[in-house]
């Protein structure tokens, strides 16, 4: 079966479902969103989404990075120790 996941083809022994994908690629289900056929994948239900040929995916997969600080009657900020 041929994805196209973030503009790219690739190619994966089917049938498979999206959780099963988000392990093939590694990523941490609770970090992922991912966009099948431009609509929003519900985390909930990828246990249950059968991926066909020629599915179009877009996965973004959250990182961490630095740390926020919040002061009193202050806004939010960027610790400037971390980096973009």
């Amino acid at each position: 079966m041929t994805l196209r996941i973030n503009g790219e083809m690739r190619d994966f022994d089917g049938p498979l479902l999206l959780a099963d994908l988000v392990a093939k690629l590694g990523m941490k289900q609770d970090r992922v969103a991912i966009e099948l056929n431009r609509n929003i994948a519900p985390r909930e239900q990828w246990n249950a989404i059968q991926l066909a040929d020629g599915d179009q995916l877009e996965i973004v997969q959250f990182v961490g990075g630095g740390h926020w600080e919040l002061k009193a009657q202050e806004p939010l900020r960027r610790n400037s120790s971390s980096h973009l």
